[in-house]
């Protein structure tokens, strides 16, 4: 079997950088300068792009077409890969569509029920789960084999990483949820949006007690606010999102010409809190159709120049 050649996010975070990743959302609609646009306002400031797959279950430009097109921009793409919609053929069959382009990173999802998004009558199809897909995806390039047993000729090198959520309720389970994917095979993890530090450190300490930062990559979720009335909506609308109310009166009691100039403050303090936390290897900035914002929070936040990996 060929030996694995690592994706640039794996160099970076291998050699004991702090990765940056951010994302770009595909368009409804099939105009790939979206897509590019998006991805050239952030290339410079970032080691990899996430391509989100039919999020919110809303039909949009396929994760895989948009992934393909950042490639070819010579931008290194995280295939976002959900389990909702697909049974294991087309599962592996995209893993494999993915590989022939050398696409090298790939985050696995279940995917948000089918009733949220343009399309609630659609079928959901869930023939594995997400930490079945990240074992599916190991076998693939460990083994070298589909998992009906066949051999692949030129298996996928994937770098494999999944999604992890703090702030779930139970709060409990969070931990053990997250071993459960380590031990099925994921090597970095990308978070919730974290607003709540204090309850995100305890998660970290937690997660330090049973030795998982040493065993994957924690990249910290970020996601800007633009206004109190996003606050306000990411805290009470959004399940499994936990914004403090003091970060909700910050927002409101800034004049709300400046709102927008406060949330890019409190996600960079927020950085430099989340720096100084054992087992933090990274930053995923998720600033949702707010692209333009990311390279003033790199730069702001000690982050650039990003390092050069051969």
């Amino acid at each position: 079997m060929s030996v694995r050649t690592p994706s640039k996010l794996e160099k970076i975070l291998s050699e004991g950088h702090l990765a940056v990743t951010s994302e770009c959302g595909p368009p409804r609609g099939s105009d790939p300068e979206v897509i590019t646009k998006k991805a050239e306002l952030i290339k410079d400031y970032v080691d990899a792009v996430n391509v989100t797959d039919n999020q919110t279950s809303v039909t949009r430009l396929c994760s895989l077409a948009a992934c393909i097109r950042l490639k070819l921009m010579g931008v290194e793409p995280v295939l976002q890969m959900v389990t909702r919609d697909r049974n294991r053929i087309a599962l592996q069959s995209d893993i494999l569509g993915a590989a022939s382009f050398d696409i090298h990173n790939i985050l696995c999802l279940s995917g948000d029920h089918q009733s949220f998004g343009d399309c609630p009558q659609s079928q959901n199809v869930y023939d594995i789960d997400s930490m079945q897909l990240i074992q599916t995806i190991r076998h693939m390039r460990d083994e070298g084999k589909f998992l009906g047993g066949d051999d692949i000729q030129r298996p996928p090198k994937m770098f494999v990483g999944a999604a992890a959520n703090p702030f779930a309720d139970p709060f409990e389970i969070r931990i053990p949820r997250l071993a459960k994917k380590i031990a099925a095979g994921a090597e970095f993890i990308q978070t919730q949006c974290i607003y709540n530090l204090d309850k995100f450190e305890r998660w970290m300490e937690l997660a330090r007690q049973r030795g998982l930062h040493e065993k994957v990559h924690i990249l910290a979720g970020l996601t800007p606010l633009k206004s109190a009335g996003m606050a306000r909506y990411m805290k009470n609308r959004v399940p499994g999102m936990d914004v403090p109310d003091e970060v909700v009166q910050r927002m409101a009691k800034t004049p709300k010409e400046k709102q927008a100039a406060e949330g890019i403050n409190i996600c960079i303090e927020s950085i430099q809190r989340l720096k100084e936390i054992e087992g933090v290897h990274g930053f995923h900035i998720m600033a949702i159709e707010w692209e333009e914002k990311v390279p003033e929070i790199v730069e702001r936040a000690g982050l650039y120049p990003r390092p050069k990996v051969t």
